[in-house]
């Protein structure tokens, strides 16, 4: 197998798992996926590597800093501190190994009521910010997504560009 090959598959690993990343927060999403980009486009040393590096990267960028916005803003208008999405991720990493597969979602969501719960001292109004902060969370999660996938989507057309064109 030639270094392009290889660098191609790596990438291609690389993407997959920052997208799984994005779902499931104990792994790395974007970045992993921006550093798998920048591998392929040193390695393949073509235009078609270097357009998706620009094109995949503005993608990758603008997914994670819009997630961050929006999730941000929405966090900010309803006063819920960032100590509650601590204690969701918490608990989504204790969720995971209690209960496989559903785990991380339903721990997420426990860790989110409980520490509203103590904040709020009041069940209905933190069952109340934790759904708005669980709504906030999965909004940014589908804006970054959409944006990997996309990313990803441009790798893909790029190396099939490469690889027709080099032989």
């Amino acid at each position: 197998m030639t270094a392009d090959i290889i660098a191609t598959i790596a990438t291609a690993v690389l993407i997959v798992i920052g997208c799984v990343g994005i779902v499931v927060p104990v792994l790395p999403g974007s970045i992993t996926a921006l550093i798998g980009l920048i591998i392929w486009a040193f390695v393949v040393r073509a235009p078609e590597g270097w357009v998706v590096l620009a094109l995949g990267s503005t993608l990758l960028l603008a997914g994670m800093s819009a997630s961050l916005v929006l999730t941000g803003s929405k966090l900010k208008r309803r006063a819920i501190p960032n100590r509650t999405l601590i204690f969701g991720v918490v608990g989504a990493v204790i969720g995971m190994f209690v209960i496989p597969v559903v785990g991380l979602f339903i721990g997420f969501v426990v860790g989110l009521l409980l520490s509203e719960t103590v904040r709020n001292r009041d069940f209905n109004t933190a069952l109340s910010t934790s759904w708005v902060a669980a709504k906030a969370m999965g909004v940014g999660i589908l804006v970054e997504l959409s944006c990997a996938l996309l990313a990803s989507l441009t790798f893909i057309i790029g190396a099939i560009v490469y690889f027709v064109t080099v032989n």
